[in-house]
């Protein structure tokens, strides 16, 4: 097994304050995404930074409306992933892991000064200071390996598991200042495969398998970067 890259091999660009990902033709893709969510093939996966307006509604009443449209606009019009992040593209971080013919890559933005616990009470909007505050984990994860349904969901699985392991690692606190932060109130995970026939077969991907471990390690990576960067971007700003 070899060790974690950060440069990935999955085509991409950022235009503006949108990340646009191109998967190479169509696969499958399981996602907590606003557009695109559930089970769905598609072609491309966005993630494109919004202004954070805590306090209020904000401009997206339709999400999945907006990032359709914004799929459009930049020309793609085949099927479409779409995440939304306060994070700037500048913040965003990558990994690739592999072993043997089998590979995993992830492309992460991180922020968590929405951090939260598992269990706590919602609430509407987290506002300091008077400043907009970026607080989404979103996490895109992409596989050359032709995942079931079930493998599927645990990657989602292990991923969370990765990314819930580096929060803790960091210390990172929520945004009450109580320790153990799980994630943020807005996260987001999607995970892309190959299409049935096209690539590795792998029925399960729990941390005991291969699939689970590269999954594992690409996002504990992605999201240790990304807090370092969160953190610096807090510094700025504060």
């Amino acid at each position: 097994m070899k060790g974690i890259s950060t440069r990935v091999r999955t085509r991409y660009q950022v235009i503006g304050p949108t990340l646009v990902i191109s998967l190479g033709g169509r696969r499958r893709v399981l996602s907590s995404a606003p557009q695109g969510g559930g089970f769905s093939p598609a072609s491309h996966i966005l993630n494109h930074q919004v202004e954070s307006r805590p306090g209020s509604n904000g401009p997206f009443p339709d999400p999945a409306r907006y990032l359709r449209k914004l799929a459009t606009q930049l020309g793609v019009v085949s099927g479409t992933i779409g995440l939304m992040t306060a994070v700037p593209m500048t913040q965003l971080v990558m990994a690739r892991a592999a072993a043997g013919q089998l590979w995993v890559e992830c492309f992460a933005t991180v922020g968590v000064t929405n951090a939260v616990r598992a269990g706590d009470w919602p609430l509407r909007r987290i506002r300091r200071r008077g400043i907009s505050i970026p607080g989404t984990i979103n996490l895109i994860i992409i596989t050359n390996g032709s995942l079931s349904g079930a493998a599927m969901v645990g990657a989602v699985q292990v991923a969370t598991e990765a990314k819930t392991g580096a929060l803790r690692d960091c210390g990172v606190a929520t945004w009450e200042g109580r320790s153990g932060a799980t994630g943020t109130g807005t996260d987001a995970v999607v995970i892309a495969c190959q299409l049935r026939g096209l690539g590795p077969p792998h029925p399960y991907s729990g941390t005991h398998t291969i699939m689970g471990t590269l999954v594992g390690r690409v996002v504990a990576d992605c999201v240790s970067r990304g807090l370092a960067k969160a953190k610096q971007w807090q510094k700025k700003h504060q």
